[in-house]
């Protein structure tokens, strides 16, 4: 058995029922089993890859608050600080009823790699509860805030690990975590990301994910002779990276037609109406029935159907394996030419392997969404410096962080006999860096 598969057949049997972490884990070594093989003996010995899939630190713990009635609930927490080779844990801290040690350790593991390919000093981690901030009022998703920051304040800082958002948890969740810190820690510092502009937050963050996508999908369609101006682009998810994906890719002249949430989507043929789309999602909160309700040129539909609309360009930007093997054939079908992860491994790996195997250009999400946490990075060096810069600033830094991204792994699929092969040539990229840096630091 190679080194590859006695890792991996290692992280079935240590983490049981954790498929999503299984299915990352795989997804990663594979693609690298060409490099591992060419260094088997040296990174055997040193037990690189064990390491590499095993977390430095994993904490779990429960979370008690009072609701609006007066009675206690108590939530599940985790963080898990996965690898600090070249810099402090970042990665974001999720607020959803499906968290669990699982979908956070698939996370992290993902996000190891995303850091690297920013070429940012920053290692991965990523961390979360099952709590739902939906239907809670500001005050109940106070008091949970607060009660969550306060365990886990133990185990960050500004040079330890910085989480940032992710679902669920946005400015008024940040704020909160932030507030508790400071109160806990009496330190003044860039520990949290994705903080309010006010207190240390940076420009261009909230658009950073979408726009970053769009960044690395249009130098991508560039590199392979298309532009992805005039193209056709059905985008899933309504939430921060569906909002400003949507309004990026119609800045560089797309048309964006469908946008989905969690009960339906919603087909707009004369192109989504951004203005709108962030009044219903981002003011009032509500369900895309009321951009519907809103638009006479759009069409709602139950449940999903987002990859059955005929497109030149996907993007994925809602949750894990919402892409599957028939929406795959369903887009090629269709004509699609590329599809972009603007979410954490939205399409599984059948689906994958069938879109390339068709001649799609496909980025994963751990290159293509990898705009969010760069600026998050951004952001915390304003805050070492104690310094703002302009939006326009953090947009052209970002900008050049996602095409040196696209053009790094490019070569990395390349110069490994893998052309085209971007999964292939993120995992490398992002890989070698990381190696490289572990091996350096010794047994640790």
């Amino acid at each position: 058995m190679s080194y590859v598969d006695e890792v991996y057949q290692m992280v079935v049997e240590k983490n049981p029922a954790q498929p999503e972490f299984h299915q990352a884990v795989k997804e990663v070594l594979e693609s690298l089993r060409v490099v591992i093989e060419a260094n088997e003996e040296a990174y055997k010995k040193d037990a690189l890859l064990e390491r590499l899939v095993t977390p430095e630190r994993q904490l779990l713990f429960r979370v008690p608050w009072v609701d609006d009635k007066g009675q206690v609930q108590v939530n599940n927490a985790f963080r898990v600080q996965f690898n600090s080779a070249i810099g402090p844990y970042k990665g974001g801290l999720r607020l959803h009823p499906s968290v669990n040690l699982g979908i956070i350790k698939f996370l992290g593991f993902e996000q190891i790699f995303k850091n690297s390919l920013t070429g940012l000093p920053i290692g991965g981690g990523k961390g979360g509860s099952d709590f739902d901030p939906k239907g809670k009022s500001d005050r109940e998703v106070m008091a949970f805030c607060q009660s969550f920051m306060t365990e886990l304040n133990k185990y960050i800082g500004a040079d330890t690990d910085v989480p940032a958002g992710d679902i669920g948890t946005g400015a008024r969740e940040i704020g909160y975590m932030y507030g508790q810190y400071k109160r806990i820690r009496g330190v003044y510092e860039g520990v949290l990301t994705g903080k309010g502009l006010s207190y240390g937050g940076s420009l261009a963050r909230t658009e950073a994910t979408g726009y970053g996508l769009l960044y690395l999908t249009a130098e991508m369609l560039k590199c392979n002779g298309h532009d992805l101006s005039g193209k056709t682009v059905v985008i899933s998810g309504s939430g921060n990276v569906a909002i400003y994906a949507a309004q990026k890719a119609q800045q560089l002249g797309a048309k964006v037609v469908t946008v989905s949430d969690s009960t339906g989507w919603v087909y707009d043929p004369e192109g989504i109406d951004v203005a709108l789309l962030k009044e219903v999602k981002e003011v009032k909160r509500a369900r895309l029935t009321e951009y519907a309700a809103a638009r006479k040129s759009a069409q709602y539909h139950e449940g999903r159907g987002v990859w059955s609309v005929k497109c030149d360009v996907a993007l994925p930007c809602a949750t894990q394996n919402e892409l599957l093997i028939d929406d795959a054939k369903a887009l090629v079908a269709n004509g699609c030419i590329a599809v972009a992860e603007g979410a954490n491994m939205p399409t599984t790996i059948e689906a994958t392997e069938y879109l390339q195997a068709n001649g799609v250009l496909f980025a994963p999400g751990k290159a293509a969404n990898a705009g969010g946490v760069a600026t998050s990075a951004l952001e915390m060096s304003q805050n070492s410096e104690r310094l703002s810069w302009t939006f326009e600033e953090v947009d052209s830094k970002l900008k050049n962080i996602m095409v040196n991204i696209f053009h790094n792994l490019d070569d990395a699929a390349k110069k490994y006999g893998m052309e085209g092969n971007y999964v292939a040539g993120a995992n490398i990229a992002g890989f070698l860096k990381v190696a490289d840096a572990m091996t350096a630091q010794g047994i640790v």
